[in-house]
């Protein structure tokens, strides 16, 4: 879904396991797998001359395609049009923004609903089993939707031409766009400045995490249903990759989460507010055009309002600096633990679900109102501990009174604070910035790249963009910091004239 030309390319993404490598495709029939459940392990070759040559050239997923190739798009056309797709105002092609997308091929009028896929042909948690006594083991153990439309995805792509998805997971990418597919150092190395670091760290604890309880509460239990070469770590970051990246949430379904096979094909564009939802009167998945397309102009929909750290985290690129009206960068601020205070604010902020260190998003328009109470909090001195509490409440959201609370005897001290946090963020991009060199790729075909300096680029996309919104906040911070002692400079010396009058 997040085919954008700032994008990784497959081949430059690491290899995956040998164990995965070594496995070749399950050749069992759906029927086979249903009334034979203790044959479906996939065959494994134990030639020695076979696992050296493995060993030596790991092969990636054994499914899916290269990112922008458009060899399996007709075969998907045809099965989705076969399987109820009615006629399309758009084809799948190689794109300029984007490795491939979906483009009008007829004249599109803004508002006009446009896609029409069939709930038949949507992936969701209730969607049928091609092997249904595992589909039934993952339900009994009340298995959440995420990570049961994950194993359902490894599952039926393990079938190869045998699944009914077959010919949409052919499209699909053997290796999504996804900081899931990052290394540890190469986190710590290239977003070492931006806070989408300890997200993506955070997310693939979280993924390795599901895998592990999935795999000792269900799967080492159930090991002919679920054998360890076609689910383990490598298919699942595979798995978890493509639903980041393409399950969208249907509104119009009780919020159900989906996948929607060619709508997936969509591309993402700043410019654009339409998103699909079900369409009740014409009982498909549908989205609603905000502007007019001409015959041969890419079609696009929003990935929803996200700053660029959260596209490159589920997505994999970074939209132009300055492109992106909802950019946004998490500002870290932290309780010093020299105030006299400190434990006290700190007791107020785990009351209301915080901690000493909270971060809050900057966006160049300014600041959220729970940034503003927590400096507040942060710079209070001891005489105003009976509004500790009010303070950390407002800063968690969960104010039941005024939400913008407001001390102008601490309005200087926490605009202080704030621009004394921007100023080391500020610090940390531009050490960052320095050490990478000045870099400036228009990348449209990144296999001709070398994996580091792919990286790099992002990197430094996504660091100019939040560091443009910092200097923007710093700005900000230090011209009201002027004005105000302008003003105190000014009453100061009204003050002076009248006790000069009266003497």
């Amino acid at each position: 879904m997040a085919e954008a030309s700032r994008i990784f390319q497959t081949t430059l993404m690491p290899s995956l396991s040998q164990s995965l490598s070594l496995r070749k495709p399950c050749s069992l029939t759906i029927a086979q797998r249903k009334t034979s459940p203790t044959i479906i392990r996939c065959t494994i070759s134990t030639s020695s001359s076979d696992t050296a040559k493995a060993a030596a050239a790991p092969q990636p997923i054994p499914w899916g395609c290269e990112i922008d190739s458009l060899e399996n798009a007709a075969s998907l056309q045809k099965w989705l049009t076969d399987s109820g797709l009615p006629p399309q105002k758009m084809d799948l092609r190689k794109v300029d923004v984007g490795e491939r997308g979906l483009v009008a091929n007829n004249n599109i009028r803004k508002g006009e609903k446009i896609l029409f896929v069939p709930p038949s042909l949507v992936i969701s948690a209730n969607s049928e089993w091609s092997f249904p006594e595992a589909g039934e083991v993952l339900k009994r153990y009340d298995v959440p939707d995420w990570p049961l439309i994950a194993t359902y995805l490894i599952s039926e792509a393990s079938l190869m031409k045998s699944s009914r998805w077959s010919n949409y997971i052919s499209a699909l990418p053997r290796q999504p766009y996804s900081l899931l597919y990052w290394t540890r150092a190469e986190l710590d190395r290239y977003l070492e400045a931006s806070q989408i670091r300890e997200r993506a760290i955070e997310r693939i604890n979280n993924v390795t995490g599901t895998y592990n309880d999935l795999r000792d509460r269900i799967f080492s239990k159930h090991p002919n249903l679920f054998p360890e070469e076609v689910f383990n770590m490598e298919t699942f970051r595979w798995s978890f990759g493509i639903l980041f990246s393409r399950l969208v949430r249907l509104p119009s379904l009780d919020g159900r989460v989906a996948l929607v096979p060619w709508a997936d094909m969509l591309n993402h564009s700043c410019d654009v507010e339409t998103f699909l939802d079900y369409d009740k009167s014409s009982k498909g998945v549908v989205f609603t055009t905000d502007r007019p397309y001409q015959p041969g102009e890419q079609v696009f929909i929003s990935y929803g309002r996200k700053s660029n750290g959260e596209l490159l985290l589920s997505y994999g690129f970074v939209p132009r600096q300055g492109t992106n009206p909802r950019d946004s960068v998490e500002l870290p601020l932290s309780l010093k633990k020299s105030d006299k205070c400190y434990q006290e604010k700190l007791e107020a902020l785990k009351k209301n679900g915080l901690s000493a260190s909270q971060c809050f998003p900057l966006q160049v328009t300014g600041w959220p109102l729970e940034l503003m109470a927590y400096a507040y909090l942060a710079v209070s001195p001891p005489s105003m501990s009976g509004k500790f509490e009010e303070m950390a409440a407002a800063a968690s959201n969960k104010s039941t009174t005024n939400k913008e609370i407001r001390y102008p005897e601490l309005e200087e001290q926490a605009f202080q604070f704030i621009l004394d946090n921007c100023e080391s963020s500020i610090s940390k991009y531009t050490k960052f910035l320095q050490a990478s060199g000045s870099m400036d790729l228009d990348i449209t075909s990144p296999k001709q790249l070398n994996r580091k300096v792919f990286l790099k680029q992002l990197a430094v996309d996504l660091c100019n963009s939040e560091q443009r919104i910092l200097f923007r906040a710093q700005y900000i911070l230090r011209r009201k910091l002027r004005d105000m002692k302008k003003g105190e400079l000014k009453a100061l010396n009204l003050f002076d004239s009248v006790t000069k009058f009266f003497k």
